[in-house]
């Protein structure tokens, strides 16, 4: 019975994300001319990115005081246009460090 029930959570969970995924194809045929709308769809992803990364920062660390100085520091970073690896090992790095 339990196995019955897996089996249907993970189908209901294929069907939403197959939705989400093909109802604005299916409805958006041409290019989108709507300046709010392109700019919305532009920034959604780093947005999501964002709002994963940034809790789980602060909150894996002994206390959170590595995270906020590493979060700074990588943002430091990311403004003198580092790119993502260097961004990454730097906040690493400063962690790591700042947990011994």
């Amino acid at each position: 019975m339990e196995n019955y029930r897996i089996a249907i959570y993970i189908l209901i969970a294929i069907i939403v994300t197959n939705l989400i995924r093909v109802v604005p194809m299916a409805l958006i045929k041409g290019p989108i001319h709507n300046r709010f709308v392109r700019s919305f769809l532009y920034y959604v992803p780093y947005v999501t990115l964002a709002v994963m990364t940034f809790p789980d920062m602060i909150l894996t660390t002994p206390t959170p005081l590595p995270g906020v100085v590493a979060l700074i520091a990588g943002i430091i970073a990311a403004w003198f246009r580092l790119g993502l690896f260097p961004v990454a090992a730097i906040c690493c790095v400063i962690v790591y460090l700042m947990t011994l």
